[in-house]
């Protein structure tokens, strides 16, 4: 059964869409069948891999109007696009019974048919990310080495919390992405050990460096393994996904060991 992950940071500009594009493609590139969701009515994952306008998009999918209809982006690499239209889902879904769980129901039939989902969420903390979290396994939260990129982590993690005690026992906090980084910075360099004293071992080694082929490469509607492969951007992100393999599979067996003894 595919893991579930959403990532989430409900402030702009820390690199979420760019993170969700490239560990999709560098998991692609590990041998692993991958889906992305891009809940953002901005639509940014969607435009930033040229796709254009879908006739089944994820606005029809929570409306009830689909089912999950992914775009193929190449073997192994599929996408549910999103549009502005998205923008006013919370607001007609407000009364729907059950309307936390609906994106999760949406996952059940093709859940099987990857090995990752991958979540897109939008930089809110509302219904629709309220879904993401619902649905998932664990939520990565990407987070610019700047100073303004640690203001609002404490409720990031309450809503991770209340999500957890009320919606989805299994929800963990997978990770945590620094992105950005320069190392000649020691304002970088400060707010990473700052971020580790917060979430300890959860921070990934991986630090994804401040990188021009990162913003380069969606203005070629590519991602960055597709654009410059040897470039820093695609060594970090590579790297940051075997990471992923490593915990989500060392995070599983645990899980079954527990499970194993209280039986």
């Amino acid at each position: 059964m595919g893991k579930i992950i959403s990532l989430l940071n409900h402030k702009g500009g820390v690199g979420k869409t760019t993170s969700a594009i490239n560990i999709g493609a560098g998991l692609v590139e590990l041998g692993k069948r991958v889906l992305l969701i891009d809940l953002d009515p901005q639509a940014n994952l969607t435009l930033s891999l040229g796709i254009s306008r879908q006739k089944y998009s994820i606005y029809e999918a929570v409306r009830g109007e689909s089912e999950l209809v992914p775009y193929v982006v190449r073997e192994g690499f599929d996408v549910v696009t999103s549009n502005l239209d998205l923008s006013g889902a919370e607001m007609e879904l407000i009364n729907e019974a059950g309307r936390e769980f609906i994106l999760r129901e949406l996952f059940e039939p093709i859940r099987d048919e990857y090995d990752y989902i991958i979540i897109d969420c939008p930089p809110s903390l509302g219904l629709l990310t309220l879904n993401a979290l619902t649905s998932s396994d664990y939520v990565f939260i990407p987070l610019q080495t700047e100073f303004l990129a640690l203001q609002g982590l404490t409720k990031i993690k309450q809503v991770i919390d209340k999500v957890r005690f009320r919606l989805n026992k299994k929800l963990e906090i997978g990770g945590v992405i620094a992105t950005m980084y320069d190392h000649r910075k020691v304002l970088n360099r400060d707010v990473v050990e700052t971020i580790k004293k917060y979430f300890g071992k959860k921070v990934f080694n991986t630090l994804i460096r401040d990188n021009v082929a990162l913003a380069e490469a969606p203005a070629q509607r590519k991602d960055i393994f597709s654009y410059q492969k040897s470039s820093n951007g695609a060594k970090d992100y590579l790297s940051l996904c075997k990471e992923i393999i490593e915990r989500v599979d060392n995070y599983d067996m645990t899980v079954r060991t527990i499970r194993k003894v209280q039986s």
